[in-house]
C-alpha cells in the first residue's frame, strides 16, 4: 500500500488555544483509562493458579528440556505461542510481528525474575533456521510431539480434528486451524512446582506489539479498515521492498509446507 495513494481525510483545523481545550479534554479520558488498566492489572495478577501435574518435552538448543528447564532459574515464565506448524517452512508473518517487538526486551525482563520463551510445534532445525533468519535473540524451542499446544488451546487436540470442533479464547471454535498464537504465564515455586497463572489469546496479546502502540498515535492509526483481515498489510521484516503493495482482499494464508519428496 502506497501512503502518497490514500486519500486524505477531511479533518477541522483549528487555533492552537482550541487544540488545548480539546487535548485536555482527551487526557482527562486518557488518564482515566490509565487507572481502569492499573486495576484490570491487579486484578488479573490476583487470579487463582492451577498446578501443573503434567510433564512436558521441549526441544532446544540444549536438548531435550523440560517445562521447568524453561525458567532458566527464574521464577517466572511467560510463553509466546508463535504459529510455526510441523510442516511449515516458516514462522507466521503475524507472529514475526509480535517477535520483532519482543525480542529488546528479553534482557530487561531477566533482570526482573521473568523468562520470555517462544514455543512452536514445528521441529527444532527448522526453528532454529528461521530464527537466525530473522536475527532474533530470544530463546525458542520446540514442542512437536507433546500435547503442549492443545492443552494450553493454540492447537486442535486430536479430538477437536475428528470433529471439527475445539476451542479458543474460552470459547468453542468452529473450524480447526491447524496453528493458533497466545501468551501463557507460569510461576515456579521454592519446592519446584509449577503454577499455569494466566493464558490470552487473539487481540488479548496485541499488548505485546509496540509498533501498535506507535500506530495507535498517528493520524491514520493502523489504516487496517476494509483489508480482509487486519494484519493483511503485515510481511516478515525481511520481505518488505520498494515494491510493497497489499492485496485487501487477500485472506489469511499459512506459510508454506515443506515438500515432501514425492514416493516412488
Amino acid at each position: 500500500m502506497n501512503p502518497r495513494t490514500t486519500p486524505e481525510p477531511a479533518h477541522p483545523v483549528v487555533s492552537r488555544e482550541e487544540w488545548l481545550r480539546a487535548r485536555l479534554a482527551l487526557l482527562a479520558r486518557e488518564k482515566e483509562h490509565t487507572r481502569q488498566r492499573d486495576k484490570l492489572s491487579r486484578a488479573r495478577r490476583e487470579l487463582p493458579w492451577v498446578l501443573i501435574d503434567k510433564d512436558y518435552r521441549f526441544e532446544g538448543p540444549r536438548g531435550t528440556e523440560s517445562l521447568a528447564d524453561l525458567f532458566r532459574g527464574r521464577s517466572q515464565l511467560v510463553v509466546y505461542h508463535f504459529m510455526f506448524g510441523p510442516d511449515w517452512k516458516e514462522g507466521c508473518p503475524s507472529c514475526s510481528f509480535v517477535s520483532d517487538s519482543l525480542d529488546g526486551v528479553v534482557v530487561h525482563l531477566e533482570h526482573r525474575d521473568v523468562t520470555l520463551t517462544m514455543v512452536s510445534r514445528a521441529p527444532f532445525p527448522r526453528i532454529r533456521a528461521f530464527k537466525e533468519r530473522m536475527g532474533w535473540r530470544f530463546p525458542w524451542v520446540s514442542s512437536h510431539g507433546s500435547d503442549f499446544n492443545s492443552d494450553f488451546h493454540v492447537a486442535p487436540s486430536d479430538e477437536g480434528r475428528a470433529t471439527g470442533r475445539t476451542s479458543y479464547n474460552y470459547q468453542p471454535h468452529d473450524g480447526v486451524m491447524e496453528e493458533m498464537h497466545g501468551v501463557s504465564v507460569f510461576h515456579r515455586d521454592a519446592q519446584d512446582r509449577i503454577y499455569h497463572t494466566y493464558s490470552t489469546y487473539a487481540r488479548g496479546a496485541e499488548t505485546l506489539v509496540s509498533a501498535y502502540a506507535v500506530l495507535d498515535l498517528v493520524p491514520k492509526g493502523r489504516d487496517e479498515e476494509g483489508l480482509a483481515f487486519t494484519m493483511a498489510w503485515l510481511r516478515h521484516h525481511d520481505r518488505y521492498g520498494d515494491d510493497y503493495r497489499v492485496d485487501r482482499n487477500a485472506a489469511y494464508r499459512q506459510p508454506a509446507s515443506v515438500q515432501q519428496p514425492s514416493a516412488r
